[in-house]
């Protein structure tokens, strides 16, 4: 009996052990922007995610799927779509392709996507992005708002860095300097934050921030700026000078979006 009970405490201690390093592993986001011309290329896309790409990474086992598009894109000259796909290890981000690709439901519904002629695109061009968690959010989260989708503001930030040193320094300050667990002391209601592993303006980082409307968005970003330890943080020596360029783009969900 001893030796039952010494095994089976041996058995929950290594489980709590695995369960430990398992909830540390970071999460891996793929964002794919589609840079479209005109309304067309947007009714073709937008046909495309709601009806055969989300339902499918579903079954591929993908929980959340996100859908943005950008608040000025009525009067924008390059109409974009982000769409945001976590996966739980790299192996899953590059697995994801070959399951869309044997899945009959989804070559069927995705057709005049998949299978659109030379002269008559879906888009203008594809961008993908790769991202790697950071250790102080290492899993995504569904924003917690209240109010209607329509009205709800997701801000996605990119910080460039002008080396690899520095960007790594600028990576350390938002988990070793605190700067996360700012943002969730104020409530910013961030989707992910991390480090762009591949993409179009490395080196960089990108995270997304999410408020149930404009003026929540510009009241949390008020009460960053005059917090005290985000004073703090930003005047220490070692912190300074490590973004060399920032973009933010202000998103909307779409109606058929996850997050």
């Amino acid at each position: 009996m001893k030796m039952s009970i010494k095994k089976l405490f041996l058995f929950f201690a290594f489980s709590l052990c695995v369960a430990a390093v398992y909830a540390q592993n970071p999460e891996y986001y793929q964002i794919r922007v589609y840079h479209l011309a005109n309304e067309q290329q947007q009714q073709v896309v937008e046909n495309f995610l709601q009806n055969a790409f989300v339902p499918a990474a579903h079954k591929a086992g993908v929980p959340k799927v996100g859908v943005f598009k950008p608040v000025d894109n009525d009067t924008s000259a390059d109409c974009r779509i982000f769409v945001f796909i976590p996966f739980k290890s790299t192996a899953d981000v590059f697995k994801l392709q070959g399951q869309l690709e044997k899945d009959q439901t989804y070559l069927t519904a995705g057709k005049a996507y998949l299978d659109a002629p030379f002269d008559n695109i879906p888009y203008k061009r594809m961008e993908t992005i790769v991202i790697e968690a950071f250790p102080d959010m290492p899993k995504f989260q569904v924003p917690a708002l209240t109010s209607p989708m329509s009205d709800r503001v997701y801000e996605l930030r990119s910080y460039e860095s002008a080396t690899e040193k520095i960007h790594a320094n600028k990576v350390e300050m938002f988990n070793k300097g605190g700067e996360v667990k700012i943002f969730k002391r104020l409530g910013f209601n961030a989707v992910f934050y991390g480090r762009v592993l591949a993409g179009s303006h490395m080196p960089n980082l990108m995270y997304m921030t999410t408020f149930e409307n404009k003026q929540a968005r510009d009241d949390h970003w008020k009460s960053f700026s005059s917090d005290p330890d985000w004073k703090q943080l930003s005047a220490l020596p070692q912190y300074q000078k490590n973004v060399s360029r920032q973009e933010i783009i202000f998103l909307h969900p779409a109606t058929y979006s996850d997050i």
